[in-house]
């Protein structure tokens, strides 16, 4: 019978595995304080495993490489960032727990170079006096949507509440009810215009709102009028809303600033793709909308912001408002937000670089083939343990865009032979680079829309090393980067 005592005795102690050459390396790699915590915290869990262990075999397989082997595993894990990349094989193009947009990689230098380096964030370098952030930008929005002025804070929400705290703050705001809508994470347009200072007045009835309920709702303490465009829900049948240009009229007429929340932030109408009409940022402004707020990661294809336009008077209050310095963006998302706004100045080109754009957009053609080209690397890799077939399934916007339209696609659909489908999910989404599939009946499935050019071979990777988990072919041993 195999002694614990002495295996629990001769396992090496800190000071020696220290000076093991692997462990050295990874000193080199991280430090030597972060190497010690991981040795200590791994033979903390590795005593307590052996003590756990009752037959003799499995005590007797013990052995100072497999120790090793695990430390540096261990030491890895702890110092991988908790913020990765993800694949996205759901075929929800804006996906919001996977991070909505993903940018265009032209921007990688660019935003390298802002974060490693100072920069002219408010600086006027012609004058060298003090400078305006939002001056990076503004021009540029206002070219695109043709409005006076702009400024951006870090979400479409927060734009929201400042516009609001900005031009009815303790007074009232004219919206109809069927536009009360709930976004992301139970947030409502009602609780954010509370926390603006404005009092919300409800019009109309749920399907529908006339133009002469918000004539009929205005007194002597109303502010603006206020249209919210539900990007996220529809409502059929028997419905009614008033558009965009009439209220601008009425707001004309009764000397009330009309404002706009169009959500998705739409630059480019989209319906000779196939896509239902959305109505964009340009049409809103040419509508007469005195205010215009949309959001800088949905349709735009950018990073998290909130984008404001409008008129300059409005806009100038905004930037004085306090509220602003509290919700304003840092250098980071300007420059993001400027290299995805400079693409939108060649149509073309933002169709071929922006890639919710270019996802959107992918006609049945392409998808075909990058369904294929991913199906070969996987009936040569893993065939023998699942059947691998091309299906026409539906993707999603997502985002809280266009709820109702589901895109035509092709996926790689997965069905193993002898291992768990659900385990496979789980296998996949524990990849040293996760990959987020989703399981329709029997299958595990695999839509090419959302899976980037370069990502096929991680997902080939990712495949091979689940049924390997799964088969128990290796020791559980979970692959690393260095």
């Amino acid at each position: 019978m195999v002694d614990k005592k002495s295996i629990l005795s001769s396992i090496p102690s800190v000071d020696e595995l220290i000076r093991v050459k692997e462990l050295e390396r990874l000193i080199a790699l991280y430090s030597r304080t972060a190497v010690v915590e991981g040795i200590r915290e791994y033979l903390g869990e590795y005593r307590k495993h052996v003590i756990s262990l009752e037959k003799d075999e499995e005590l007797n397989a013990i052995n100072d490489s497999d120790i090793i082997k695990g430390i540096i595993e261990k030491i890895h894990n702890m110092m991988r960032s908790n913020l990765i990349n993800v694949v996205n094989a759901t075929g929800v193009v804006i996906h919001t727990n996977l991070g909505r947009s993903p940018l265009s990689s032209r921007l990688k230098d660019t935003l390298w170079n802002i974060a490693s380096r100072y920069s002219n964030l408010e600086m006027d370098l012609e004058s060298g006096e003090r400078g305006s952030r939002y001056s990076h930008v503004e021009e540029l929005i206002c070219k695109l949507t043709g409005a006076e002025a702009a400024m951006v804070v870090n979400n479409n929400a927060a734009a929201v509440m400042l516009v609001l705290s900005t031009m009815a703050k303790g007074r009232e705001v004219v919206v109809s009810r069927g536009q009360l809508v709930e976004i992301g994470g139970s947030f409502r347009v009602p609780d954010v215009m509370k926390q603006s200072g404005a009092a919300l007045v409800e019009v109309g009835t749920t399907n529908k709102t006339h133009l002469a309920d918000y004539e009929n709702a205005v007194n002597e303490n109303t502010a603006v009028l206020m249209k919210v465009h539900t990007s996220n829900y529809r409502i059929l049948g028997f419905t009614s809303q008033v558009e965009s240009e009439e209220l601008a009229a009425l707001g004309r007429k009764m000397g009330l600033p009309v404002i706009e929340d169009l959500g998705s932030g739409l630059l480019m109408d989209l319906t000779e793709y196939g896509l239902p009409y959305e109505p964009t940022v340009q049409q809103a402004v040419r509508a007469g909308m005195d205010v215009v707020t949309f959001s800088g990661d949905k349709m735009l294809g950018g990073p998290q912001a909130g984008i404001i336009t409008g008129r300059k008077e409005y806009i100038d209050k905004m930037r004085k408002n306090p509220l602003t310095r509290a919700i304003r963006i840092d250098k980071l998302t300007l420059a993001a937000l400027e290299g995805t706004l400079r693409l939108y100045t060649d149509k073309e080109l933002a169709l071929a670089e922006v890639p919710v754009l270019r996802m959107l957009t992918y006609n049945g053609e392409e998808l075909g083939k990058r369904a294929r080209r991913l199906g070969m690397r996987l009936k040569k890799s893993i065939g023998a343990m699942a059947a691998i077939g091309i299906e026409d399934e539906f993707s999603e916007v997502g985002g809280g865009s266009m709820p109702l339209h589901k895109m035509p696609t092709k996926v790689v659909a997965v069905k193993p032979k002898a291992v768990s489908l659900v385990g496979l999910e789980e296998k996949l989404r524990a990849y040293k680079v996760p990959v987020i599939s989703r399981i329709v009946r029997d299958r595990l499935l695999l839509d090419v829309r959302t899976i980037m050019d370069d990502e096929f071979k991680v997902v080939e990777s990712a495949m091979q090393w689940a049924f390997a988990e799964l088969s128990g072919s290796i020791s559980g041993e979970r692959e690393v980067q260095t």
